[in-house]
């Protein structure tokens, strides 16, 4: 779970006008405000999802147990659910209670871990892992497979103890990781793995220097050349038996064509959307508002979405996500960074209909899209622009907006006729 924060910044997941996120075809691990937030202030009454809009309410369920109540009430709101490996008999539940919702459970690529939970008292591997491959399995019969530094270390990441970098670039690695994780998904009925920590630089959980590299560069080329094979050899193989493979990749704006190959078995995360930095949102830069855009209008891939932030950035992430919404695209907020409660939020209980059109860019570089009751407005620049909207819109507290309004750089916003969500 990559998340890249500013500090103080909770985070936070959102998805606007809500439908069941359904993707074509078959269909955790470290833990997964304001005006547009549920059950609190600002926050939206429990319901069902609506289905005239395009798009999906995603739970990332990995902080917690989720409890027989939030069951319940995930299966009329989401999508799209992901869940822990031992999270069984709550995917059996959903899919009794839904059988259109789509459980994904979660698998990391790059690391084993011998915490507790992990790991039983007695040293063996649990029963269920937040992993492919059990630490005490490698251990025991390939520990070659653990990645060491140039002074022959294991690598160790920083600020996740017990979670040890792998060598994902390893062929043997990434056959038994794709063969262990599809046996268990098969014989557990789950609609596909939710792969995390595709990323593209070990430099988020570590400083080493891998042994057989040079530099910090080279460590982060064997990683990223590693990924893309190993996310081949698991998308294959889960292909072979009808599920999806959706990884969270990382900073795929800045390698061209990265989101649409790693995504390609059935969808991926973009666990940094919307991210504000120097008063401009990233998402929108190199390839990577494009290459969303192309998943997101297809509909036999899940485009999972999560925005960082406060209160304003969660706005943001929430237009933003409108402006993506299609088939397969899901979004949803976080409070916190453990991922323990699901969220529901007044942006996701408006009612904006369903869209009259694609997003569409401004002269000056603000994106827009209409719907039927509502529209939403990008603005992933460094300037604030204006940009002109018909009569009779408000913004989600209900405060008109006028025809021509001014919005600030890196920010967006969810306006509807004549009110706000319920």
């Amino acid at each position: 779970m990559i998340v890249m924060r500013r500090p103080a910044l909770a985070l936070a997941l959102v998805l606007v006008v809500v439908a069941g996120c359904s993707a074509g075809g078959q269909g955790g691990g470290h833990g997964g405000g304001g005006n547009i937030a549920t059950d609190g202030a600002g926050r939206a009454e429990p319901g069902t999802a609506t289905t005239d809009g395009r798009c999906g309410g995603l739970w990332y369920a990995i902080g917690d147990r989720p409890t027989d109540a939030e069951i319940s009430d995930a299966a009329d709101r989401y999508g799209v659910v992901v869940l822990n490996a031992w999270e069984v008999d709550a995917m059996q539940r959903l899919k009794e209670l839904n059988p259109d919702i789509t459980v994904l459970v979660y698998k990391d690529l790059s690391s084993t871990r011998d915490y507790a939970g992990a790991v039983r008292s007695d040293g063996s591997d649990a029963e269920h892992q937040p992993t492919g491959i059990g630490f005490a399995a490698a251990e025991a019969d390939n520990p070659e497979w653990f990645a060491t530094d140039t002074d022959g270390n294991r690598i160790e990441w920083d600020g996740y103890p017990q979670h040890w970098q792998m060598t994902v670039w390893e062929p043997s690695y990434q056959r038994a990781w794709a063969e262990a994780v599809t046996d268990e998904v098969v014989e557990a009925g789950w609609d596909g793995v939710f792969a995390d920590n595709d990323f593209a630089t070990l430099r988020f959980y570590s400083d080493a220097v891998l042994a057989g590299t040079d530099s910090p560069a080279e460590t982060d080329q064997l990683i990223r050349d590693g990924l893309d094979e190993m996310i081949t050899v698991v998308g294959e193989r889960l292909a072979e038996e009808g599920k999806k493979l959706v990884p969270n990749v990382s900073e795929a704006r800045l390698y061209p064509g990265r989101w649409l190959e790693h995504s390609r078995f059935g969808g991926a995360m973009e666990e940094n959307f919307a991210q504000r930095a120097d008063d401009r949102l990233l998402t929108w830069e190199g390839a990577g508002w494009s290459e969303l855009l192309e998943t997101a209008a297809d509909p036999d891939r899940l485009t999972l979405l999560v925005t960082a932030g406060d209160d304003r950035a969660a706005e943001t992430g929430a237009a933003g996500a409108a402006l993506l919404a299609g088939p397969g695209v899901c979004w949803s907020a976080a409070h916190e960074v453990g991922y323990k409660e699901p969220e529901w939020t007044v942006a996701q209980a408006a009612d904006l209909g369903a869209p009259r059109g694609e997003a569409v860019a401004t002269d000056d570089g603000v994106w827009m899209r209409e719907y039927e009751r509502g529209y939403a407005v990008v603005n992933p620049t460094s300037d604030d622009l204006d940009v002109e909207l018909p009569n009779g819109l408000t913004d989600l507290n209900g405060a008109p907006k006028g025809t021509t309004m001014t919005v600030p750089a890196a920010d967006g916003l969810v306006l509807v006729e004549g009110g706000g969500g319920e």
